[in-house]
């Protein structure tokens, strides 16, 4: 009998974690609890500048997250965090900075905000305590 591998693709290992949120889910609720933390009011077509994407797309992704019951939004306005919202907001802001620090300290301040959103979506929370603590020496 043929031994199963412990190597999967990409998609392999996501079908295999317990996890409802999208890389984008993410990127949109960062972008939300950032504004929140600055006591700003955050509408669809704010949110929707700032993360270059159309409107229509923030609407949709509002839906999914209001769904999940991470946000609320007033009928065409602001889009405001749940308790649960902002709690995984906390988290990844936190998992942002993380990274954003590291890669600043080991790439000698040459910062780069595109390789933190590329892998910030993909490394557990021991491993980020990890370079939290390694980041504090």
């Amino acid at each position: 009998m043929e031994e199963k591998s412990e190597f999967y693709t990409l998609v392999g290992y996501r079908k295999k974690e317990d996890n409802p949120m999208t890389e984008a889910m993410e990127d949109y609720l960062e972008m939300i609890y950032r504004e929140h933390l600055n006591h700003k009011k955050i509408t669809v077509k704010e949110l929707a500048q700032q993360l270059n994407v159309k409107p229509s797309s923030v609407s949709k992704m509002i839906e999914r997250m209001r769904i999940q019951e991470l946000v609320t939004q007033e009928k065409y306005g602001t889009v405001f965090l749940t308790e649960k919202g902002f709690q995984f907001g906390k988290y990844l802001l936190w998992r942002h900075e993380i990274l954003e620090t590291f890669f600043k300290m080991v790439n000698q301040n040459d910062y780069k905000l595109e390789l933190v959103e590329k892998i910030e979506h993909f490394i557990d929370p021991i491993t980020l305590e990890h370079m939290k603590e390694w980041i504090k020496k």
